[in-house]
C-alpha cells in the first residue's frame, strides 16, 4: 500500500515536471506571439469590435473561460469588453448541426455576427478540427483577425491564423494547460493596457 502511494506521488511529480517543461518551452517560443495576440485583440476592442472564441470539448470550455475573463474581469476592475463564446447557444449549435453539418456550427455564427476588424479565436489541440478550420476560413473571408491556439506545428490552422500560438507538445492535457496560461497572460496584458 505504501509503495503504491509512493509510486502515485512519483507519477504526480513527473506530470508536474512535464507541465512545467512545456510552459518553459512556450515561454521561449511563444512569448512574442502572445504579446502580438494581446496587441491585436486590444486594438480591435479599442476600435469597438468584438472577440469571438470557439473550440470543442475542453477547448470549448477554454473558449468560454477566455470570453468570460474579457466580459467580466480578470484582475483589474474595469468595464466589460465585447466578447462572446460561440459554444454556448445550444439551440444554434444543434439547429446548425442538424440542418447543415457540425462543421458549420461556428462558421455559420461568424457569417451572421462577425464584421471586418473583429477577432476570431479558435482553440484546437490538433490544429485540425474541421469546425474550427471552417470558422477561421470564414473569419478571413469576412476580414476578421484570426488567432489560433493549437498544439505543436498548428496543423491546418497555421495557414489561417494571423497569430499562431502552437504549444510545443502533442499531449492534449499539456496543450490545454498551456493554452489557459497563455490566455490568462493575454487578458492581463489587455487589462493593464486599458488601465494606463
Amino acid at each position: 500500500m505504501h509503495s503504491d502511494s509512493g509510486d502515485r506521488v512519483d507519477d504526480v511529480c513527473r506530470q508536474f515536471e512535464d507541465a512545467g517543461a512545456t510552459l518553459r518551452q512556450c515561454q521561449e517560443r511563444l512569448a512574442s506571439r502572445a504579446a502580438r495576440a494581446a496587441e491585436l485583440i486590444l486594438a480591435s476592442l479599442r476600435d469597438g469590435r468584438c472577440v469571438y472564441t470557439f473550440g470543442n470539448g475542453g477547448s470549448a470550455a477554454d473558449a468560454q473561460h477566455f470570453a468570460a475573463e474579457l466580459v467580466g474581469r480578470f484582475l483589474i476592475e474595469r468595464g466589460p469588453l465585447r466578447a462572446t463564446a460561440l459554444t454556448t447557444d445550444t439551440s444554434i449549435l444543434t439547429a446548425v448541426a442538424n440542418d447543415y453539418d457540425y462543421r458549420c456550427v461556428f462558421a455559420r455564427q461568424l457569417a451572421g455576427l462577425g464584421r471586418a476588424g473583429d477577432v476570431a479565436i479558435g482553440l484546437t489541440t490538433s490544429g485540425n478540427s474541421p469546425n474550427v478550420l471552417a470558422a477561421l476560413a470564414e473569419a478571413k473571408r469576412i476580414g476578421m483577425h484570426t488567432v489560433a491556439f493549437t498544439g505543436d506545428g498548428g496543423g491546418q490552422c497555421a495557414a489561417l491564423a494571423d497569430v499562431l500560438l502552437d504549444v510545443p507538445s502533442t499531449s492534449s492535457p499539456r496543450i490545454q494547460e498551456s493554452h489557459a496560461v497563455m490566455y490568462h497572460i493575454i487578458c492581463s496584458l489587455i487589462e493593464r493596457a486599458l488601465a494606463e
